[in-house]
């Protein structure tokens, strides 16, 4: 058992990072980490930034609909988020005649604020190292993996009982940290009333579109602002008239003192998804196939929708949050690709595995990265063939109607999706050996001798098209999922030796647990970068840079004409939009407050630079940047375009 529990002090071993800047830290054990983060600047205690007996930051953030993040500023339940990660609500309120998209949406009271069903947002209540709980009754080197498992599972679910026992919206999970080597208790309360406050027109939220995501300079106003309502105790209920604003324990105070290259910031938030210590053939995986494969198939998708979006009014509205969502990852991979070569993380990787191995020489943990890499040349194949069923088959909107999975028609356009089954089918066909193809599908290629024929009988037969869902389902969620998951399980069993050996054969490194979207902290500094030969991008962009890019003849780049007056009349030059800073971030940070060094707000995160979205697998110091909209610039639109000043009052500012 010894062995099998890492301790926090191993855990958070280094004074420093080998990377400066690096890292995504529990709150919990923020304590371990406080005297690095106020040698660099911070004027705050571990208590402001994490406590279970008072008031503290993590009170004032959310997890916001399950994949993005928010914060509370105001004492009434006011809440910032991005605008792409309130997208997908404010186009189910949108229409022609009200679109919203467009236009932008401002509540000028209570009672104008709209209702989303099913937008949740839960606080983090407390967090604790259940290690030895989970892990009681194992007995190391008596007891086989099935018997582990068995354990865990029922240990789990008893310890999730108890902390949700209480009710009035409570929600506990364990998430397994380092591959298993420790566990850790989440205790949330989740609140269903949150209702849409306000949010810019998309020619700001989404300025620039996708050809400026992921890219600096930014320029766009991603924020949407949202307010958590509750019962009269202050408790999580459904939607009500009757529902107040819910009353934070904690809100945050706002800054507009603005920021200076050098200064000292922190991110707090729930970051998705990061894979900093796996082996080489997952990186050489991700780089060379996975990546370039996904990219191409989302080229055609994008061109399929853009082509008829560009051409309809409703279309756009329709399928706007449906392109973003397709567009995003896709043009997140391919900085990612490019990132990978260009830093030869394979190859690092090879290297470190080759000192690694010398060092495990007649230790327990010898032949651990062979082993890895023989698991990965029978996994990558078939797991490849499993993404691209994802990629393709399951893009198309008609199986899944005929399914009778959920699915919203207003947001249906067939013509797109009888070209994106012609397009996606010959995909899956072209790209897969036919050994990973069910038997229906050869037969029903062979029968109707073109993919038009076919793409035909399925949109005029409902039968036909869930006769060939439900083949393709079975098959990939079938055998070849569990083939998949079969060798996952292999894969994390020898892993969880692998991050504890990673551990002892470097004792003087930091090491955090990878992303799983739950609550961390990550620090930094503002500050610029150098992509490439000459160039030097400055780390604050300004008004005067929306301005030189505005153009209405391109949609994306096509400011409200509120905004080239409000420029006209002079003064606003330099106001500050978005600013880099060296905070390591990932997905689901979308939306996290950025701090200052007394832990007010100066900003959002929304984003990552395009050369160091590879910082999920390998972070670099020197281009790894995350993006961030300042908060001055969010005051500017809610009063120069929204006209919604009144939210000030509401609101506490710190200059």
């Amino acid at each position: 058992m010894k062995r099998l529990l890492i301790s926090a002090a191993l855990l958070i071993a280094a004074i420093t990072p080998l990377k400066a800047d690096e890292g995504m830290w529990l709150p919990a054990l923020i304590s371990e980490r406080i005297s690095h983060m106020q040698s660099h600047g911070l004027r705050l205690s571990a208590e402001d930034i994490y406590s279970v007996n008072q008031a503290c930051l993590k009170d004032a953030v959310v997890l916001f609909g399950g994949g993005c993040t928010g914060e509370l500023v105001s004492a009434e339940g006011l809440l910032f988020t991005n605008h792409h990660c309130g997208y997908s609500y404010i186009q189910k309120h949108s229409s022609v005649e009200h679109d919203y998209l467009k236009d932008g949406f401002w509540a000028l009271s209570r009672t104008e604020e709209l209702p989303n069903p099913g937008l949740t947002v839960s606080f983090l209540e407390r967090m604790e190292d259940v290690t030895s709980i989970i892990l009681k009754g194992y007995k190391p080197g008596k007891m086989d993996e099935a018997q582990r498992v068995k354990i865990v599972k029922k240990n789990t679910e008893k310890l999730v009982k108890e902390a949700e026992k209480e009710g009035n919206g409570l929600k506990a999970s364990v998430e397994a940290l380092y591959y298993g080597n420790q566990y850790f208790l989440f205790v949330f309360r989740e609140y269903r009333d949150v209702r849409l406050v306000g949010a810019p027109p998309s020619s700001i939220g989404k300025f620039g579109g996708e050809t400026d995501n992921w890219m600096w300079p930014r320029h766009t106003g991603d924020f949407s602002i949202f307010r958590i309502y509750a019962d009269s105790n202050n408790m999580p209920a459904d939607y009500s008239e009757a529902n107040v604003p819910y009353t934070p324990k904690k809100f945050l105070k706002i800054s507009r003192a603005g920021v200076n290259e050098g200064d000292f910031t922190f991110v707090y938030g729930c970051p998705g998804s990061t894979q900093e210590y796996v082996h080489s053939a997952a990186v050489d995986y991700i780089a060379n196939v996975s990546d370039p494969e996904k990219i191409a198939l989302r080229t055609t998708r994008l061109g399929i929708m853009k082509k008829y979006m560009d051409g309809s009014q409703k279309v756009r509205i329709q399928y706007s949050s449906k392109y973003a969502g397709v567009a995003n990852a896709w043009k997140k991979w391919q900085g990612e690709e490019k990132g990978l070569k260009k830093m030869k993380t394979v190859e690092v990787k090879k290297e470190y595995e080759k000192r690694f191995s010398a060092w495990a020489k007649g230790t327990e943990y010898e032949g651990i990265t062979d082993n890895l890499a023989a698991i990965y040349e029978e996994r990558n194949s078939i797991y490849r063939a499993y993404e691209y069923y994802r990629e393709t088959v399951l893009t198309i909107e008609r199986l899944r109607i005929a399914s009778g999975k959920s699915f919203d028609m207003k947001d249906y356009y067939e013509p797109i999706d009888r070209e994106m089954f012609v397009a996606m089918m010959t995909a899956f066909d072209k790209g897969l050996e036919d050994s990973y193809k069910p038997d229906y599908f050869l037969q029903k290629r062979a029968q109707y001798g073109s993919m038009e024929a076919w793409r035909d009988a399925v949109f005029a037969s409902n039968e036909e098209a869930k006769a060939l869902s439900d083949a393709l389902e079975a098959y990939f969620n079938g055998p070849i999922l569990s083939k998949v998951r079969s060798l996952s399980e292999s894969l994390d069993l020898v892993y969880r030796d692998y991050m504890r050996a990673q551990m002892e054969f470097e004792p003087n490194k930091a090491f955090y647990p990878d992303a799983n979207l739950t609550l961390r902290v990550a620090y930094g500094h503002v500050e610029g970068y150098s992509p490439a030969d000459a160039i030097y991008y400055r780390p604050v962009s300004t008004l005067k840079g929306i301005i030189e890019k505005d153009n209405p003849d391109i949609f994306d780049y096509n400011i409200p004409q509120t905004l080239r007056d409000i420029y006209a009349r002079g003064g606003f030059e330099n106001q500050p939009v978005c600013f880099l800073a060296t905070n390591h971030t990932t997905g689901g940070n979308s939306g996290s407050p950025v701090l200052n060094a007394h832990g007010n707000l100066i900003g959002i995160n929304f984003d990552r630079v395009w050369e160091g979205t590879l910082s999920d697998l390998d972070f670099d110091p020197d281009v790894c940047r995350n993006i961030s909209l300042d908060v001055r610039y969010i005051l500017f639109i809610i009063k120069e375009i929204g006209h919604a000043a009144y939210l000030f009052d509401e609101m506490c500012f710190e200059d």
